[in-house]
């Protein structure tokens, strides 16, 4: 039997009345009012949600802008699309009921940011409750599900600093909370950077305990007490301190060595840490990859190759072309003439067949050949001056005990006065050097250490040298200033003197260093850091030193 269109019409109209009920009804999902806010629904469930006639008293809903972190919220591992990530509105609300629980003693900032579920580096957030990481805050997220599961409801997204409670998904924003932005990214201005070396202010941890900001502790993770010496020298010098205080001064390098040298820097010298240490894993783990792993985590290494490898990978990665300087050969770049003679082959080798050479000087390419010694002179760049040490002795005094042998600094500073040679085995050649322009900070390493086919020594001389006025003018010749008017400034002073005891591959590195506000010299070691005597600076076995000089 066949239905009439009638029939059909009113069938139809019954449909749609029945609709109309469901959407209009209490219970609908759209204007239920302990449904959460959600921003993974699809529009219309959004447009609803927000036009739904709920008061917004004390809140404001602003659109969040469509940046990376927000790319893998929902979906961290790139699974299903994402509807209209440009008009997502996050809530923004100050009165978030879970701020109580945040606990700022758990927090610790200076680990590599990376998920503690899925090890990803993408769009990781802190939980401010027990410190640990996770990835993203959508609904299959890691912070999501850590949310549920511990009942933790505040995290911080570690790339934009903005604050989210979790499983809600609003934004916090409250001004208790900046401390901890504060200590997550320090922050200086250009007044407070020229203000650092006045400040004579203590600064106070979370546990109680005091600290002087430069003058933190750096966590020794395995055998990196090499690294630690460095970094803590490089911090007294105020030019390349002042220089990766502020961020905007390398923003054009791509180099992670760069940014995580700037992150640490500020990290030792900020006055509001949570604790009064630092840890420097991220500046070591881009350290072991720009190096290729030549420097790494629990492998003992030398603080002189390290030195120098970071000085010059810094200065490539920080200029903007080939011919261009950086802030690195601004302070630590001077030059030397070198003469270096070596015994000409070809000559011997023509006397020997009995060919004629009558003595007489010849030049060929800036080089001069007399006697078959071919002589050459020629100007270097030098960012660290290397001191060949006295040989100790080899025997027991009267008292059964080997003499420690002392030297000036200065007996060691004439191997520079253009006179002395200094013979080298390979390629064989008599060197002569003399300095001819100084740098505005001078480094100068003992040689303490040789290497032979069976074990390595070391070299127990002590160096005496002056602390303060080390006059570099009566040792070594030096050239006159280049403009008129400029006085030659050759007087330097000691700002850090890195120390190695104990035997040559058991033994641990420490560092002396001078705070400028109050003139005091402090011993540090890894965490351990003490005020001490300028009298103690001298007594020590010193390794490298940096000076600087009095302007």
């Amino acid at each position: 039997m066949r239905r009439s269109r009638k029939d059909g019409d009113s069938v139809d109209e019954e449909r749609d009345s029945r609709r109309r009920r469901i959407v209009d009804s209490p219970s609908s999902p759209a204007e239920e009012p302990l449904v959460p806010y959600n921003d993974d629904e699809d529009d219309e469930r959004r447009v609803l949600d927000h036009s739904g006639g709920a008061e917004e008293v004390g809140r404001r809903v602003e659109t969040e802008e469509e940046d990376d972190d927000d790319d893998d919220d929902d979906d961290p591992y790139g699974r299903g699309s994402i509807l209209d990530k440009s008009n997502r509105q996050v809530e923004v609300r100050r009165d978030c009921p879970y701020l109580d629980t945040v606990n700022r003693q758990v927090l610790d900032f200076d680990f590599e940011r990376f998920c503690s579920v899925s090890l990803s580096n993408l769009n990781v957030y802190a939980c401010l409750v027990c410190g640990k990481y996770y990835q993203g805050r959508g609904k299959k997220s890691h912070a999501y599900t850590h949310s549920l599961e511990a009942g933790h409801h505040v995290y911080i997204n570690l790339r934009t600093e903005k604050v989210y409670c979790l499983p809600d998904g609003y934004e916090i924003n409250d001004p208790s909370l900046d401390d901890i932005r504060y200590v997550l990214n320090p922050r200086f201005s250009r007044e407070q950077v020229e203000q650092l070396d006045k400040n004579k202010q203590w600064s106070r941890a979370l546990d109680g305990s005091d600290y002087l900001p430069g003058m933190v502790g750096l966590n020794n993770i395995q055998k990196t007490d090499f690294v630690n010496v460095t970094i803590q020298s490089l911090m007294r010098v105020t030019p390349l301190r002042n220089f990766f205080l502020i961020p905007e001064n390398y923003q054009h390098c791509r180099s992670q060595l760069v940014h995580r040298f700037g992150e640490l820097t500020r990290k030792i010298w900020h006055a509001r840490n949570f604790k009064g240490q630092v840890s420097p894993h991220e500046f070591l783990q881009a350290v072991m990859k720009a190096s290729k792993k030549r420097f790494r985590i629990g492998v003992q290494s030398e603080p002189v190759e390290f030195m120098s490898w970071l000085l010059n990978t810094l200065h490539t990665d920080l200029r903007i072309s080939k011919k261009s300087s950086s802030i690195i050969h601004k302070c630590f770049q001077g030059e030397l003439e070198v003469v270096k003679e070596t015994q000409n082959k070809a000559i011997s080798e023509r006397k020997e067949g009995g060919g004629e050479h009558n003595g007489a000087l010849k030049i060929m390419d800036g080089a001069t050949e007399n006697n078959n010694i071919g002589t050459e002179t020629y100007r270097m760049p030098f960012l660290m001056l290397g001191l060949d040490l006295p040989e100790p002795p080899l025997f027991k005094d009267v008292m059964e005990k080997n003499i420690i042998p002392q030297v000036p600094l200065f007996n060691i500073l004439k191997k520079f006065d253009g006179e002395t040679v200094t013979t080298t085995v390979r390629p064989p050649a008599r060197m002569r050097y003399r300095v001819t322009r100084l740098p505005q900070y001078l480094i100068v390493h003992m040689r303490r250490f040789t290497k032979n086919n069976f074990f390595r020594e070391k070299n127990p001389t002590l160096v005496n040298f002056p602390v303060k006025n080390l006059e570099l003018k009566d040792y070594i010749p030096l050239p006159p200033p280049t403009k008129e008017n400029e006085k030659l400034r050759s007087k330097y002073d000691l700002i850090a003197n890195i120390v190695h005891d104990g035997k040559p591959d058991e033994g641990f590195y420490r560092v002396f260093v001078q705070r400028k506000s109050e003139e005091l010299w402090y011993e540090m070691q890894d965490l351990h850091v003490s005020e001490t005597l300028p009298q103690m600076v001298a007594l020590s076995e010193a390794y490298m030193q940096i000076y600087e000089q009095q302007q």
